[in-house]
């Protein structure tokens, strides 16, 4: 048994001065410099520390980079980091990389991805959640409040699979240079199941993947204004899409517009309580025979294309109260 008290409950690496001094030695930056204050407890985390975690997460020197990257960008003030820690909805910092990185250190965004049998997917949102646990307090019972919380806490990180997409990767879609090496980080659910291995068009698929994600009892009926839903296509079903001529922008604007819920349905359900505080700003004024979206606009439906063979997709509802946040990973 490891001296040290893993904050998981799986096995640690020990942060021995060497391996810690390994790790620095990739990123060029002073070890005390404060990366921010990281909540719910807000304490100062320096380069140093989170080196230490990234250690004890199993990472190897080279995953560091992206890991540092990730924890700053989840620090930014739209992200909302301290509402995604200590709420009770199952959310937590899901990261996505993309660009030459991914090939570098191998991180899967193909058959399996969101599962077992990746170092860096398995170790790189792990060294996050150590950072949040030791440093910020996100101890489950204490400065993490979530109600059941999810595997995906153990740390979740994929990559996109742009070898099989047929439309720009999401760094590009951001702004940047497709040599680019970036993380994204999301405040998300586990991922939902999209079944489809029948529908052959593009709006057969989608409205498939729109009945999944539009249910009563989502953040994303209540908290749109910010909130943006994640549609994870299989390359199969991105295929499907593409061959039909559609944009990954064409994919936004129908999630968009029939990713919808009755307000017929919504009536006193979820958080939706007219007797005890009223509608949320978004549902104000809309009829019995109207509908909710789970977005405000097109824009704020995330699309990426990640995984293997076969005609499933995925669905990351948000937190809802955050915006997703994407960070170049700097070269040595």
């Amino acid at each position: 048994m490891s001296e040290i008290d893993s904050p998981d409950g799986l096995p640690i690496v020990q942060p021995t001065r060497e391996r810690v001094e390994d790790f620095l030695e990739v990123v060029d930056r002073d070890p005390s410099e404060t990366v921010g204050e990281v909540p719910p407890a807000y304490r100062s985390v320096s380069v140093q520390k989170a080196a230490a975690n990234a250690v004890m997460a199993g990472c190897e020197a080279s995953y560091f980079p992206v890991v540092l990257a990730a924890l700053e960008a989840t620090l930014e003030p739209e992200f909302n980091l301290y509402g995604a820690l200590a709420t009770t909805h199952p959310c937590w910092p899901a990261v996505i990389v993309n660009g030459p990185i991914v090939d570098d250190l191998d991180i899967n965004g193909g058959a399996n991805a969101y599962g077992q049998g990746s170092k860096p997917n398995a170790t790189i949102g792990r060294a996050l959640t150590f950072v949040y646990m030791n440093i910020g307090g996100a101890v489950p019972g204490q400065g993490d409040k979530a109600t059941h919380g999810g595997p995906h806490k153990f740390g979740l990180c994929v990559a996109e699979n742009e070898a099989e997409s047929p439309w720009d990767p999401l760094h590009v879609d951001r702004g940047f240079d497709e040599d680019d090496s970036t993380v994204t980080v999301v405040a998300s659910e586990s991922p939902h199941n999209i079944n489809d291995h029948v529908a052959d068009s593009a709006a057969g698929v989608l409205t498939t993947a729109a009945h999944t994600m539009a249910t009563v009892g989502t953040n994303l009926a209540y908290l749109n204004e910010r909130g943006e839903p994640h549609l994870v296509l299989s390359p199969e079903h991105a295929a499907t899409i593409a061959r039909d001529g559609w944009s990954k922008d064409d994919v936004k604007r129908f999630i968009h517009d029939h990713a919808r819920i009755p307000m017929s349905e919504l009536r006193d359900q979820g958080m939706f309580d007219e007797a005890g505080g009223g509608w949320p700003t978004h549902a104000q004024g809309l009829r019995e025979y109207q509908s909710v979206g789970l977005a405000a606009k097109p824009e704020n439906v995330l699309v990426t294309v990640t995984g293997g063979a076969g005609r499933h997709s995925l669905f990351h509802p948000s937190f809802g109260d955050t915006e997703s946040v994407t960070k170049a990973i700097p070269e040595r």
